[in-house]
């Protein structure tokens, strides 16, 4: 299996704090790989690296074989990249549907068929086309976050703790979601502070602390390693 994103030496400062520090990962196409750490490991400022929200001070990020550091966000997104940020960050005053609209705005061809796929993921959001998404409940934002992002027609969807600040039960329809997009032929990058749900969905997953990768391994492997158990799943064997 081919990778469809290479990340190598990958480095990110801010003013002189390393938060990246040197960091090296794929992501299979066709899988789900996860990023887990603590706060301050690093996770989110390497997805913001990867779509052009931060520069990289160092090492290469290739997306399909082609190096992208360096360029801008827009044309990142262009080539099949898109950030479900931490969050969700819908357009508050837009009704759903503009706000799915506003995740196709590079696309100039038609967009009914994924808006249809969308709706099918999310009957919730179709049942809610023309209410306005800051009225949203929580875990409603974060399916219209996913759907937007879904609306650009990506080859790899990276997302940003999408179970954070939600309750359980939707945390559980989250993920179940996030399986059935994979299942579906999309690429996911993700990381997640619920370290449990993350490992159970991913094919492979990666370690961080401070800024470095410190583990490696398949979801099944990670889960079951005393020291991640320990460290992020709140149990021993």
């Amino acid at each position: 299996m081919s990778n469809i994103l290479e990340v190598r030496d990958l480095k990110v400062s801010y003013g002189g704090i390393e938060a990246v520090r040197g960091i090296s990962f794929d992501v299979p196409e066709g899988e789900v790989v996860t990023l887990i750490g603590a706060n301050g490991a690093g996770k989110s400022s390497t997805l913001r690296s990867i779509v052009g929200l931060e520069k990289a001070s160092g090492g290469s990020i290739r997306f399909k074989g082609d190096e992208i550091s360096g360029l801008g966000t827009e044309t990142i997104v262009g080539k099949g990249i898109t950030l479900v940020p931490e969050g969700r960050r819908v357009f508050v005053n837009l009704s759903v549907l503009e706000n799915l609209r506003m995740g196709a705005y590079l696309r100039n061809d038609s967009i009914e068929e994924d808006l249809k796929w969308v709706y099918d993921l999310f009957p919730r959001l179709k049942e809610r086309s023309w209410q306005a998404a800051g009225t949203l409940s929580g875990g409603e934002q974060q399916m219209l976050a996913i759907g937007r992002a879904l609306m650009s027609k990506p080859d790899l969807v990276m997302m940003d703790e999408p179970s954070l600040g939600l309750a359980p039960i939707i945390v559980q329809a989250v993920f179940d979601i996030i399986k059935e997009i994979n299942r579906q032929g999309k690429t996911i990058l993700l990381i997640e502070q619920n370290a449990n749900m993350a490992l159970n969905a991913a094919h492979h997953g990666y370690v961080m602390e401070t800024g470095r990768i410190t583990m490696t391994g398949t979801g099944a492997e990670l889960a079951d390693d005393e020291s991640v158990r320990a460290a992020y799943l709140g149990k021993k064997k």
